[in-house]
């Protein structure tokens, strides 16, 4: 190892590129401890200089509601009466030290979360800039320097702001510690990336099965993952790939933009060939099956267990849409396969051998075998703005 302390934006950039390098190499060839130091001082130098305020307690409780489905009648057991439970969440009534510990216990919120100062109408206005985010927007054009952050969020989401992502329908397989604050910038800027793009509202047929397997077969192509964005117009669906934003631990999202018009966005957090089609097929088939007026966002960090039923078929159709039952059945895959086993089974579903491989890993939790057959560094180098840093 050989590092050094950041004491700069350049340090600083370096650094992630560091930590960004280390995610996507093997398994096998991964320095755990250099990651883990690059980590900390990453961290201690956003603490000193991209610091973001943390969301208030009302905007924490609510934040996790939406991520477990949970209903006002819900917290009762935790919090009190209806009324008691109304007044929190409208802000009216701060939480007592009870409240706090129950809340923590019952619900993971962290207790920082829980004792933050009540927010005050201007704190994601133009008096607060979280520099990491901000830039990150104004660096892709997406926001001017000088914007605030909340007009450019509300003009993405229909004139509000809200702190709460997902306030307004949504579903989400999020890290409990994303920041709400960046996951809403980063859906914000691909619905404003997507408008300039151009896509046809929710009312026109959904993709079908044989859309999802055709799709699946551009992976054959040597420039396959460049090509989806135009065979996804084609169904009245926008592309959009937009690096990982610090703090969203995303992979990719189902949205829909203005008019209601289908959007699958994408981040490569993982330069992977497998990742890209999975992440890409799991979106497509929250469209095709879950996406709606009443649910028009759907997250996804698709490290994390499948947390809901709407996951779960999300998972089922991009598997089998990738590569069909009867194939992988045949195919004989099981824990002793061999390479040729995984390209055999490839050719004869249409797709690139990354994904079979992929799929077994993910089938066996075992990330080291075949893991040159995944395809790392093969994805970002189709898309613009991965050439230079993320």
């Amino acid at each position: 190892m050989n590092i050094r302390p950041i004491r700069s934006e350049i340090d600083y950039d370096t650094a992630l590129d560091r930590v960004a390098a280390l995610m996507d190499a093997a398994p096998e060839s991964l320095d755990a401890d250099e990651l883990d130091v690059l980590t900390t001082l990453i961290e201690r130098y956003e603490a000193d200089h991209h610091r973001i305020d943390a969301p208030s307690p009302t905007e924490a409780i609510r934040f996790r509601m939406e991520q477990g489905g949970l209903k006002p009648k819900d917290l009762e057991p935790i919090l009190g009466s209806r009324s008691r439970v109304s007044e929190i969440l409208r802000g009216l009534r701060p939480l007592t030290v009870d409240m706090v510990r129950s809340l923590n216990r019952h619900l993971g919120i962290p207790l920082e979360s829980l004792v933050a100062p009540s927010a005050s109408p201007s704190r994601t206005g133009s008096g607060r800039r979280p520099g990491k985010t901000v830039r990150w927007l104004v660096e892709r054009g997406l926001m001017r320097d000088g914007d605030a952050l909340d007009q450019f969020v509300a003009s993405a989401f229909g004139g509000s702001a809200s702190p709460v992502l997902f306030r307004r329908g949504a579903a989400s397989r999020t890290n409990p510690q994303s920041d709400p604050l960046a996951l809403q910038a980063w859906c914000a800027a691909v619905i404003h990336q997507a408008g300039r793009t151009g896509c046809a509202p929710l009312s026109a047929p959904r993709p079908t099965e044989r859309d999802l397997r055709e799709i699946a077969r551009l992976s054959c192509q040597h420039d396959g993952p460049a090509r989806v964005g135009g065979a996804l117009a084609g169904l009245g669906i926008a592309l959009v790939v937009l690096p990982h934003l610090p703090g969203t631990r995303l992979d990719g999202a189902a949205l829909l933009g203005p008019a209601e018009a289908p959007i699958v966005g994408l981040t490569l957090r993982y330069d992977r060939i497998d990742n890209f089609w999975f992440t890409l097929m799991h979106e497509l088939a929250h469209i095709r099956l879950h996406l709606s007026p009443d649910r028009r966002m759907i997250l996804d960090d698709l490290s994390l267990p499948d947390a809901d039923a709407i996951e779960r078929e999300a998972d089922e159709l991009a598997t089998n849409s990738l590569i069909p039952p009867h194939i992988w059945t045949a195919g004989k895959i099981g824990p002793t396969a061999k390479a040729r086993d995984m390209i055999e089974v490839a050719i004869a579903a249409g797709v690139h051998p990354a994904i079979a491989a992929g799929r077994w890993q993910r089938q066996h939790g075992d990330y080291r075998t075949f893991s040159k057959l995944v395809g790392h560094g093969g994805v970002r180098r189709h898309f613009e703005g991965f050439a230079e840093r993320q």
